[in-house]
């Protein structure tokens, strides 16, 4: 349930749900090749990466879990914890004016290259530009993918075999593109009467994306720094 959860949450990133949303929201047919093309390779980037940080956090949980339970390891998880929590407190304004500050900034700076390669992906030109989007909003959400590192320890400390855990990630990464794909049928059989629907939720995921973020950074700090010091 724990990593149906965090996949649940990575499912309303910028790659995983917005970016899809911009898709479905071209005006005319939508392409469904297109879509089914970048949530695929979104998809398929996740799971090659989970495979491989699987590996290594495999290698590194014994010694890792050796040194957690010292002294010094406790104090470095509390200020990990610590860290992770005043991230969440400032990587996103939380007043009124302060998002706004934010808006006004991002419209000054212009659009910037993720918008670039989103607007080449939508329209009708190569379908490498898909991928290349694809790949390049997954790899710049990967600095800040913290369920899906959290869904990785869980996996990892479960003690599954390599089979058994490569399908749970491939369902993790499946969970992960399921609203979009299912938001992908409705308006491939609704047609444009969606479009105002999708609208209102691509603007409210646009600007609530990294609010988000900063709600996950904060309850994972709570309990990073919380299980730094349990009570038995």
């Amino acid at each position: 349930m724990s990593l149906v959860v965090l996949a649940l949450v990575d499912s309303t990133s910028v790659g995983t749900l917005v970016l899809p949303l911009w898709f479905l929201l071209a005006p005319g047919r939508v392409r469904v090749g297109r879509v089914l093309l970048f949530l695929g390779t979104v998809a398929g980037f996740y799971l090659a990466l989970g495979v491989a940080l699987q590996l290594g956090a495999g290698a590194l949980l014994d010694p890792v879990g050796d040194a957690l339970e010292s002294p010094a390891g406790r104090i470095a998880q509390l200020v990990v914890g610590v860290v992770l929590v005043v991230l969440g407190l400032t990587i996103e304004p939380w007043t009124a004016a302060g998002k706004e500050r934010k808006r006004a900034a991002r419209a000054a700076r212009g659009p910037g290259r993720l918008a670039r390669l989103r607007d080449g992906a939508r329209g009708d030109g190569p379908r490498r530009a898909v991928v290349l989007l694809a790949v390049t909003a997954a790899g710049i959400e990967a600095a800040s993918m913290v369920p899906y590192l959290a869904a990785i320890a869980l996996l990892t400390a479960s003690g599954l075999g390599p089979l058994a855990s490569l399908a749970v990630l491939t369902g993790y990464c499946l969970v992960m593109v399921l609203p979009a794909l299912v938001l992908l049928g409705v308006r491939t059989a609704l047609g444009d009467r969606l479009s105002p629907a999708l609208g209102r939720l691509e603007g409210w995921m646009s600007r609530n994306s990294g609010e988000t973020l900063a709600w996950v950074l904060f309850l994972l700090g709570l309990y990073v720094a919380g299980g730094a010091f349990p009570l038995t």
